[in-house]
């Protein structure tokens, strides 16, 4: 990351640290006292943090990312039937944290004082939301609920939790974030069995109350270890904003192709149980596809947000990541017409386009000296063609199942899912942008 490794030791003024906050201020000594802090990048603090967002991660947005299982057992339901904005539940929950990304670093720091509560309050909202969608019997109800009320929560509780992690890790940063990000598809390796278990057995209303209770009792015992590692500065306010970097070519590159990604990474993740239907499979074959692509997906962010700390042109990796995706859903996914190649192509596309979020963190820190204004960007362009996704989907899968490329049916949606990915991957375009001295 740009600067220097903070200290264990800093003076209790303002100084701007990795991601921009400040220390803490103390006018009465002059700036002369010194405040020890736990080191960044290592030490149990450090390590107990990351862990409990690890399993915040898993319980409260592993869920949305298994929404393909419910997907699947909506549009089979007599009073779903037909309704082609049953995709539109999972596109929301999983779009309003990247759309209101530029909303919400603002007010997070401008109120860090209370991020914890923040924590809190949007852990809560997740648990209610599943528990109020289970009483809804419509399509727009589910929306509002599972889709809306549930991704507006997550917002209100992740950012204060990104910006604690950057407190925590600087120099490991992209590691950080790599296991932070593997955590929900840690939980999407089991999690699709579980579901499509219950909604077999007890329907989708006892399965999103369950899902709530769980999520609420599971969460609280990690709660204490959820906190920043600075002080909240007594002078914090909305600041002047750097937005010199909106006028470097290089911000541009990494933004058009984050929007060719966003439009297009979670394709698989919404149709593979489907298309597990269409082949003749059962709907558990359809959960252990998903299941196989969320576990995939933790190897993927852990290992590029590894790379990207030792990498020094983080668009070589962007460029692996969005071609090894493309060619995987034109050759493995277009011709799939077995369990064993769906499998592959779940792995493959999985390992490859999930690491691709674990660059933002990245991308910030070599256009500004804060990080965050870009990081949210980046979510913004992910949440534009995330929750355009649903629709855009739907519409590329109105067909009957026939047989050939796609089954006939999803071949529309795998060449989309196909070009995106690698319209994404000329990125590697902005190669001579790169800046010197410093690694991108």
């Amino acid at each position: 990351m740009r600067g220097s490794t903070e200290s264990a030791a800093v003076e209790l003024r303002p100084l701007p640290n990795e991601e921009g906050s400040v220390g803490y201020d103390n006018d009465e000594q002059n700036g002369s006292h010194v405040q020890a802090l736990p080191p960044a990048d290592q030490g149990p603090e450090a390590w107990r943090f990351l862990i409990a967002s690890f399993f915040i991660e898993a319980l409260l947005w592993g869920f949305p990312l298994s929404y393909g299982v419910f997907q699947d057992h909506y549009s089979r339901q007599p009073e779903f039937a037909g309704n082609n904005n049953i995709a539109i539940i999972g596109t929301l929950a999983t779009s309003i944290y990247f759309i209101g990304a530029p909303f919400a670093m603002p007010l997070v720091k401008r109120f860090q004082r209370f991020q914890r509560y923040m924590i809190v309050v949007g852990w809560s909202g997740c648990a209610i939301s599943l528990f109020v969608a289970s009483f809804c019997s419509s399509v727009n109800g589910l929306i509002a609920t599972q889709g809306v009320l549930y991704g507006i929560s997550f917002l209100i509780l992740y950012f204060p939790l990104l910006r604690m992690l950057n407190e925590w890790f600087v120099q490991r940063r992209g590691f950080a974030y790599g296991v932070l990000y593997g955590g929900g598809g840690a939980c999407g390796v089991g999690l699709p069995f579980l579901l499509e278990m219950l909604l077999s057995k007890y329907g989708y209303r006892t399965t999103l109350r369950a899902v709530a209770v769980a999520q609420f009792v599971l969460v609280a015992p990690v709660l204490p270890f959820v906190k920043g590692r600075l002080p909240p500065s007594a002078h914090a306010a909305f600041r002047s904003v750097d937005i010199q970097f909106l006028s470097e070519p290089l911000f541009y590159c990494f933004a058009v192709s984050n929007l060719f990604q966003g439009f297009a990474y979670y394709i698989p993740s919404l149709y593979l149980p489907s298309y597990a239907s269409d082949l003749g499979l059962s709907t558990t074959m359809g959960a252990l596809i998903l299941a196989l692509n969320n576990g995939a997906t933790v190897f993927g962010q852990v290992g590029f947000g590894w790379l990207s700390d030792r990498v020094n042109n983080v668009l070589i990796l962007v460029c692996v990541s969005s071609l090894a995706s493309a060619i995987a859903s034109f050759a493995l996914w277009g011709f799939a017409s077995s369990l064993e190649t769906v499998i592959v192509f779940s792995l493959v596309y999985g390992w490859f386009a999930g690491g691709y979020v674990v660059f933002w963190t990245k991308f910030g820190s070599v256009l500004s000296e804060d990080p965050q204004l870009p990081f949210s960007l980046m979510a913004l362009g992910r949440g534009i063609g995330n929750i355009a996704t649903g629709p855009i989907a739907a519409s590329l899968t109105t067909g009957s199942v026939m047989s050939g490329y796609g089954l006939g049916k999803f071949q529309p949606l795998i060449i989309f899912l196909g070009s995106f990915m690698l319209c994404s991957s000329f990125g590697i375009l902005g190669y001579p942008l790169r800046r010197q001295p410093a690694r991108i």
